[in-house]
């Protein structure tokens, strides 16, 4: 079944827009762990906008504490561009997971796949470093442009990740419209070619409460998706603890029907 792993990137936001500690974003974590979720990712960037480097340290080490008091497995996906300070940190805190993105350093958020043909030296170096050093590397792919390029699959298949994450945001878009069974299969589509090369798939971008369902039905084979900005958006009407639970009830009911 499908794991939820979720980013707490909006948490710092909001903690920085005072520039003191509430809200606790430890605590938040913490609560988020024991609310159900089986995963927390997190987006460090340049400018320290949200999660700064030392976030990314500090929630480190209380996930490997709560591995080691409960014995729970809650995995730690660290997001980013393969900048060398960004692979220095992964490298140091030796995260469950590393999705690499090719966003610009001034980029809003993620915003697109990557290109596997025209970066694929960059990426055979960075995603061989990750693996020698055990941690599971995942790279952001966009299935529109994925699909219709052999030369892009060619080099997914050099690189060999162990997962790609499909960056979803045209599935979001497209989701309430006449073009989501037509977006969706292309999603699938790009599922078969990457399984085809071993490798795992996640999923994630603009996900919520209202399209995850209907993914995880059409794809089941997704191991983990990454939700953040929406999950914090719904739990100011419903509270975090019955947010979360909302969205695991989402993904259970996704297998079961």
């Amino acid at each position: 079944m499908t794991k939820l792993s979720v980013n707490v990137n909006k948490i710092a936001t909001l903690r920085n827009a005072r520039g003191k500690n509430t809200p606790n974003l430890l605590k938040v974590t913490q609560d988020i762990i024991n609310y159900g979720a089986e995963g927390i990712t997190v987006h460090p960037r340049p400018d320290e906008r949200h999660i700064k480097k030392a976030d990314a340290i500090e929630i480190s080490k209380l996930i490997k504490k709560v591995k080691s008091d409960s014995k729970k497995h809650i995995e730690y996906n660290i997001e980013g561009y393969p900048s060398s300070d960004f692979i220095q940190l992964i490298s140091d805190l030796k995260p469950d997971q590393c999705t690499l993105v090719p966003d610009p350093p001034d980029a809003i958020t993620s915003c697109a796949g990557w290109n596997f043909e025209k970066n694929k030296g960059l990426l055979l170096e960075v995603v061989s470093h990750l693996q020698e050093r055990g941690i599971r590397c995942s790279l952001f792919l966009e299935p529109k442009v994925f699909n219709s390029d052999k030369k892009q699959q060619e080099a997914l298949e050099q690189i060999r990740p162990h997962r790609i994450e499909l960056y979803t945001e045209l599935y979001a878009d497209d989701f309430s419209t006449f073009q989501r069974r037509i977006t969706t299969m292309l999603y699938s589509q790009s599922v078969q070619v990457v399984q085809k090369m071993n490798i795992g798939i996640n999923a994630g971008h603009d996900l919520n409460l209202e399209n995850l369902g209907y993914l995880l039905q059409t794809i089941p084979k997704i191991e983990e998706v990454s939700i953040g900005h929406a999950l914090i958006c719904e739990s100011l009407y419903c509270g975090l603890k019955e947010t979360i639970q909302n969205y695991l009830n989402v993904i259970k009911n996704a297998f079961n029907s």
